[in-house]
């Protein structure tokens, strides 16, 4: 596998693995300013891929201690985890959106059991069997890996530059895979001369090939209802119209017609709304829909953690299609079920 791509313009990718994950890899975009390299992301915090990071930065003629900022398109492990170990080996800020950097500073603060204790409540309220919560009912360790994620010292505001000298690299909140997701628009003409406008560092918002999951990343003191999936298709919807020439994203490959791709997307989603009104014809909990959605692999063969998500990724749509008016909770149930209206 190549380990840095250079994209032209003095912008690099490099492959940053994820352990034991489908994905694959993480592309770390590093950008040259003139105060030196800024990283759009970081990669798993596991020793394999901070070696990967390493030697792709020794490609690009730096290292950790020459970076001057990193800039996190959202709080996931994968893009966030080598946030902090490059903090420490280079002093350089972190930047990143409010909404997420509120995610990271509850998960650092939350003492383990809480933590199990939320979850578990938010899965027997959508149905989940007591064989698949109660392990989180057990007595678990003081602390858990990957729940001290580095606390940014910077705010991405949306739809301003980055103080990033000799660049233009303008924010743009595209929330839904995380509240505080952003893409990062590099308002410079294509080094190739394509057209469409600048460069978009994607994250996870805008992928070639797959859809990114739709989850739920409330506050548990905040009784506010959310609507990620509406939030995501808006801001699909203001990346399409921003029609960059080329699309960075954070896993696969760069790609072309961004407003193609959003189209696509946004087809999908709307197809996959309609199935669900389908299963809807007769009441279901929020984990007896995930059940007979359609994923990657059988629902049996899905392992518990993921089930977990599969069935945040339901509330989500459920939350959708009950706030477009075409479903609705059944009165009196408990767990809640939900019907077509």
């Amino acid at each position: 596998m190549t380990q840095v791509y250079d994209h032209g313009g003095g912008v690099r990718s490099l492959r940053v693995p994820i352990p034991d994950n489908p994905l694959g890899h993480t592309l770390v975009h590093v950008v040259d300013t003139g105060r030196g390299p800024v990283l759009i992301d970081t990669g798993w915090d596991d020793p394999a891929s901070w070696d990967a990071l390493l030697a792709g930065l020794a490609a690009c003629g730096t290292a950790p201690s020459g970076i001057h900022g990193v800039v996190v398109t959202h709080h996931h492990p994968d893009h966030h985890g080598l946030s902090g170990r490059v903090r420490e080996a280079s002093g350089a800020w972190i930047a990143m959106h409010a909404a997420d950097a509120d995610v990271v500073r509850r998960t650092r603060e939350a003492r383990p059991e809480r933590w199990f204790a939320y979850m578990a409540a938010k899965l027997q309220a959508a149905g989940a069997p007591e064989e698949h919560i109660a392990p989180l009912r057990s007595p678990r360790p003081r602390a858990l890996p990957g729940l001290s994620p580095a606390l940014p010292d910077r705010e991405i505001v949306p739809g301003e530059l980055l103080p990033l000298p000799g660049r233009r690299l303008r924010a743009v909140w595209t929330p839904g895979h995380t509240p505080g997701h952003v893409c990062l628009h590099l308002e410079e003409e294509h080094p190739a001369r394509l057209p469409g406008r600048g460069r978009l560092f994607s994250g996870d918002h805008l992928l070639p090939e797959i859809t990114p999951h739709i989850g739920l990343y409330e506050d548990p003191e905040d009784t506010t209802v959310t609507d990620p999936l509406g939030d995501y298709l808006d801001s699909l919807e203001r990346v399409a119209r921003l029609d960059p020439a080329e699309v960075l994203p954070a896993h696969q490959h760069a790609f072309t017609d961004a407003p193609a791709r959003v189209r696509e997307l946004l087809a999908h989603h709307e197809a996959r709304l309609t199935g669900l009104l389908a299963l809807l014809g007769t009441p279901l909990t929020p984990w007896q829909l995930a059940e007979r959605m359609d994923w990657n692999r059988p629902w049996p063969e899905i392992p518990p953690a993921s089930r977990t998500i599969a069935v945040s990724e339901a509330e989500a749509h459920l939350r959708r299609l009950v706030k477009l008016g075409r479903a609705e909770p059944v009165a009196g149930s408990d767990p809640v079920a939900y019907v077509a209206a």
